[in-house]
């Protein structure tokens, strides 16, 4: 879009009440006229690489699903391991058996949230050391939208809430359950002693 010319009208006015005002700069060489910018001029063309593409032919990568970050469970089977190897190499086979269950199937994140903390701290405060947080897979979305949502909401935040005060200081490991336990659809939770 070009910038518009002043009119003669326009100019008679600046001149005018440049006359009057006081110079903020008087060091500054003084214009009567204002003055416009030069339009900036593009330093690199963009040309988008376009591969030769003929009817009927598929399309290279399709079916190929672009995730821009990492699902949870994947986030947390790559998160270093902070309890004894041994009984964490157990405990994923399904091998230790979880001392307490809370089963969070169809609430909302804001009774989850106090029903969590509640759980995971006195449990802690018994001496349990490994519980089950079922959080249920989540239901896909009737209709896929263009911005990628998560499967389950309590399922891509439980973890977080783990990781944050007040329970970070409770909690040593988090890590999805063996399928016997709820697979994908419940967490692992291995709680520190109380001291």
């Amino acid at each position: 879009m070009s910038r518009r010319k002043l009119t003669p009208d326009e100019m008679d006015l600046w001149r005018k009440v440049t006359k009057q005002a006081d110079r903020l700069h008087p060091e500054l060489p003084q214009s009567v006229h204002p003055t416009s910018l030069p339009k900036p001029k593009p330093t690199k063309t963009f040309k988008p690489r376009i591969e030769a593409f003929e009817v009927g032919q598929n399309a290279a990568g399709r079916g190929v699903r672009h995730v821009l970050k990492p699902s949870v469970t994947e986030g947390l089977r790559a998160n270093p391991v902070q309890m004894d190897s041994k009984a964490f190499a157990r405990m994923k086979r399904g091998k230790l058996r979880p001392e307490g269950k809370l089963d969070l199937h169809g609430l909302r994140m804001d009774t989850a949230y106090p029903a969590l903390v509640r759980f995971v701290l006195t449990a802690q405060a018994s001496g349990k050391r490994l519980v089950l947080v079922v959080t249920g897979k989540g239901k896909d979305r009737d209709e896929p939208g263009p911005i990628p949502t998560p499967r389950g909401v309590l399922r891509n935040q439980v973890p977080q809430w783990l990781s944050l005060p007040p329970l970070a200081q409770a909690v040593m490991q988090v890590t999805p359950a063996h399928i016997s336990h709820g697979g994908d659809g419940a967490y692992y939770v291995y709680l520190r002693r109380s001291r």
